[in-house]
């Protein structure tokens, strides 16, 4: 059963999980818990291999830490609920499935640190805004939002997103890498889901492998890379996936993958 802060249907191989704390799906420790109990949940369910986080409030993605609690807190309660969301964006970097990131409003702080632990970004053409405004409370980003962002925007631009803790808008986050994808808001849920299903109608294990490669060898010199890749690659050809993929292209049919490997 999930909490009542978060929505989650499922369907073809992919799950939509909404985060729905009005008003502005602020977060403080409960829902970062709902959120891990939520993913944890999916990690054991082998039929999804995909899964789209998105918020069912109609003006943000999610505002980052609920401030007035975050203020009311002891530094204790504090780190505590750091590390509830450093373990949240851990589990998403190394699931096998593929994390998509759907934002259709504001995008501040925690939640764009969640957003940027998924593997893909979409975002739904508006009038909001995405940033990491740590700076204006005397803080930085603790849940991995300065490396993530340096690794998507570079270091200048970083530099001026973090050291201003300006935001900016949907344009110019496309343009800077920061969003993959922009697309008209109403037709934003259906793209994703129609990017999603057609993931998610791949190998489990070979889209396991794909994330891996990509994940790790990014930041691998060449050499290690090609020696992860190689290893992962070989690791496949025995499966029972390999086998239907490349029987049903003799075959002149689309496979149907039922090996959902999650390990």
């Amino acid at each position: 059963m999930t909490h009542a802060w978060i929505q989650m249907q499922t369907s073809a191989g992919v799950a939509r999980v909404g985060l729905n704390r009005a008003p502005a799906n602020a977060y403080q420790t409960e829902l970062l818990q709902a959120i891990n109990h939520c993913l944890t949940q999916l990690e054991a369910d082998t039929s999804i291999r995909v899964v789209i986080i998105h918020s069912a409030l109609p003006k943000f993605f999610c505002a980052g830490a609920d401030i007035a609690v975050f203020q009311a807190n002891s530094v204790e309660q504090n780190l505590a609920l750091v590390a509830q969301a450093r373990a949240n964006a851990a589990l998403i970097e190394q699931s096998h499935k593929i994390y998509l990131a759907e934002i259709a409003g504001h995008c501040l702080g925690g939640g764009l640190e969640l957003a940027m632990a998924c593997d893909r970004i979409f975002a739904g053409q508006g009038q909001y805004l995405l940033g990491l405004p740590e700076i204006k409370l005397g803080l930085i980003p603790g849940n991995g939002g300065s490396q993530r962002l340096v690794r998507r925007v570079g270091l200048a631009n970083a530099m001026k997103l973090l050291a201003t803790g300006d935001n900016v808008n949907v344009e110019a986050a496309h343009r800077m890498g920061l969003i993959d994808e922009t697309i008209p808001a109403e037709l934003l849920t259906e793209s994703v889901n129609g990017f999603a299903e057609k993931v998610a109608a791949n190998s489990g294990t070979a889209l396991a492998a794909t994330k891996r490669a990509l994940r790790e060898g990014a930041f691998l010199p060449l050499a290690e890379a090609l020696t992860l890749e190689a290893t992962l690659a070989d690791s496949l050809y025995e499966t029972q996936d390999a086998r239907e993929g490349l029987t049903a292209f003799v075959e002149k049919r689309s496979p149907q993958f039922n090996q959902h490997k999650n390990n």
